[in-house]
């Protein structure tokens, strides 16, 4: 819907802002403009103001500012065409229509607010007469007081096929079917959806009924749902619904949080210990829309869930749900109650407080997604350990934006590696993939007999300068030596010539220092060919960088010989299978390219980094350095 800037210009100046500050925050008169604490952060002493003949808002302390419209939108979490709504029906102007068929629309959902207000109010009136006596009963069972329940609008559907359609027949019956009220099945009689249920309101950020949630009271309707919501109606769409955030969203500005918890009797039960800021998805896991509407109110909103099994499983949902939506600053953030507890249990047995202190300390994303994923199955063996990186890393490629990707990996890869290759006192390390031992009994008593042996495995492998600069590399960064572990001990099997340098780079992980310190050198491998082409071997790279290039020159160096192997394989298989053969064949020499552009686009960098440096260092000392290499 398209609103000119003259429209909403006139808008503005129809409405007062302060006197609609004034509902939600306490302003004093200060001069020709108001004054109050901001409600956007804590603060002791006043430094918000609001001026009506400027027709803006400005906080001095945290520098929160707009008009009337951003303060609808920011401090009570409306979309702005709702905003511009429920302040042009309280100015008297109509909002544009874009078309015919639009405001056909919006005149039928017109209609369909009257419906839910009536039923609204038949069910308040419902909950005080004779058949709400149960209702009332496990309302008291709660311990939800007459603020509370007439708060959230509990209500009481009777147990009748019929009792609405009498009670609002001012309305088309189609009316009630379109607003899910009843349910037309076939050619049947249409009946009432809601029966023998106490009822809640769902609202949508205006405070409007647009669907309701019942619980049932029979205990003996084992087959019925315990929870019945309405159906998608032109009101109602549960996916892009949180409940309560009429409610939720003006408290979360001056908390600066949201929670979200299980379901709406959680929501009623936080808010009844004072904790005013709780949402709840409509009975289904968090979808991305909802995740949308959380972070219009928090940055990192905390997901509140039980302590069993589903409710772990409901954490994780959200968790995978959210990954490829991750942005710079936001995410989530979540919290597991006691085993077999749900927030009222908590705050019956323990009090507010030690919610409270659950909330204050919640747990990152990737703290769940590795404690998650670590807890998930038996890790006893090499290939359950696999798994668990194979799941890690799925996670991780799942994230759209680059860099919170990359992060998260390194971040899982190198916990991961932590556990499991877990360091070891010198000169107590286990025996390597050849079961020498390290310490002062060990074959290699010294960083110098250490650098003989991998002087002599490079030499017998001087033709490949990839493998001879990852092992290199990784004397260079011995930190990133327990991170590629499993990937250099698979490499070891397939290529017996480099397992000596493995064996002696693992056994000696804890020993080497990073950088050019005590570390293996002289006339070891440190020093790479003069023509390396990789800048983690070059002197002055960013370590991260280093790193990052390091872990690609290993998962290159891990693929080649597969890589060579299956193309003989698929040869091998052309008196067969010719078609087949031919086809895989080329595709994997496609692979093999791709690799081999990679290198290359290594060396240019290489190149470049040599370049700056030289520039760097002078001509005196690149005329010195060239006079050293001849």
């Amino acid at each position: 819907m398209a609103l000119s800037p003259q429209w909403l210009d006139e808008l503005r100046s129809r409405v007062t802002l302060s006197s609609v500050v004034m509902r939600t925050t306490k302003l004093q008169k200060a001069g020709r403009e108001w004054k109050a604490c901001c409600p956007f952060h804590n603060e002791k002493s006043p430094s918000f103001t609001v001026s009506d003949e400027k027709g803006f808002y400005h906080c001095f302390g945290c520098g929160a500012h707009g008009d009337v419209i951003r303060w609808m939108t920011d401090q009570r979490g409306l979309s702005f065409m709702d905003a511009v709504k429920e302040l042009a029906s309280e100015a008297g102007l109509e909002v544009p229509r874009p078309d015919p068929r639009e405001a056909q629309r919006a005149e039928e959902r017109a209609g369909l607010h009257d419906v839910m207000a009536a039923a609204q109010a038949w069910f308040v009136e419902n909950l005080q007469s004779p058949d709400g006596a149960r209702a009332r009963e496990y309302l008291k069972s709660r311990g939800f007081n007459a603020y509370t329940i007439e708060r959230f609008g509990f209500g009481y559907a009777p147990e009748s096929r019929t009792a609405m359609k009498q009670a609002l027949s001012v309305f088309d019956e189609a009316m009630l079917i379109e607003a899910g009220l009843r349910i037309l099945v076939d050619d049947k009689e249409p009946y009432d959806r809601f029966r023998g249920r106490l009822m809640l309101p769902i609202q949508d950020p205006r405070g409007r009924v647009i669907a309701f949630g019942g619980r049932i009271l029979d205990k003996e309707k084992k087959d019925a749902p315990k929870y019945l919501n309405s159906p998608d109606t032109p009101l109602f769409d549960k996916g892009r619904t949180l409940y309560n955030l009429n409610r939720a969203g003006p408290a979360s500005r001056k908390s600066d949080r949201v929670v979200v918890v299980e379901g709406y009797m959680d929501v009623i039960a936080l808010a009844a210990a004072g904790i005013e800021d709780a949402v709840a998805p409509m009975g289904t896991a968090l979808t991305e829309q909802q995740i949308e509407l959380l972070w219009r109110l928090s940055d990192k909103p905390v997901l509140c869930f039980d302590g069993d099994a589903a409710g772990r499983r409901a954490a994780m949902r959200a968790a995978t749900r959210a990954l490829p939506m991750l942005r710079p600053g936001h995410s989530l953030q979540f919290v597991s109650l006691p085993g077999g507890m749900d927030p009222d249990d908590l705050i019956r047995a323990k009090g507010r407080e030690a919610m409270d202190r659950l909330l204050a300390e919640p747990a990152g994303l990737l703290d769940t997604l590795w404690d998650h994923e670590r807890e998930a199955a038996p890790l006893s063996s090499p290939e359950d350990k696999a798994g668990l990186k194979a799941r890690l890393i799925e996670h991780t490629e799942a994230i759209q934006d680059t860099d919170i990707r990359s992060l998260y990996r390194r971040d899982l890869l190198d916990r991961f590696s932590a556990f499991a290759f877990p360091r070891r006192e010198s000169g107590k390390r286990e025996s390597g993939n050849r079961g020498r031992p390290f310490g002062k009994n060990a074959k290699f008593p010294s960083l110098e007999g250490a650098s003989e042996e991998l002087r002599r495995t490079a030499k017998a492998n001087r033709r490949d300068t990839l493998a001879q600069a990852v092992v290199a590399g990784l004397v260079r960064h011995p930190d990133q030596i327990a991170r590629h572990a499993e990937a250099l001990l698979g490499l070891s099997a397939h290529e017996p010539k480099l397992a000596g340098a493995i064996e002696t780079l693992l056994e000696l992980s804890d020993t080497l220092e990073a950088g050019r310190g005590r570390t293996i050198s002289g006339s070891g491998i440190q020093t790479p060919p003069p023509d390396a082409p990789y800048t983690f071997l070059v002197e002055g790279t960013d370590p991260q960088a280093a790193r990052e290039e390091l872990a690609e020159a290993v998962a290159l160096l891990v693929e080649k010989p597969a890589l060579e192997a299956a193309i003989v394989a698929a040869t091998a298989r052309f008196d067969t299978d010719p078609e087949g053969a031919f086809a895989e064949q080329q595709r994997l020499r496609e692979r093999k390219l791709e690799i081999e552009s990679r290198l290359g686009h290594m060396a240019r960098k290489r190149a470049a980094a040599a370049a700056l440096q030289d520039q760097a260092a002078g001509p005196d000392s690149t005329e010195s350095d060239e006079k050293e290499m001849g």
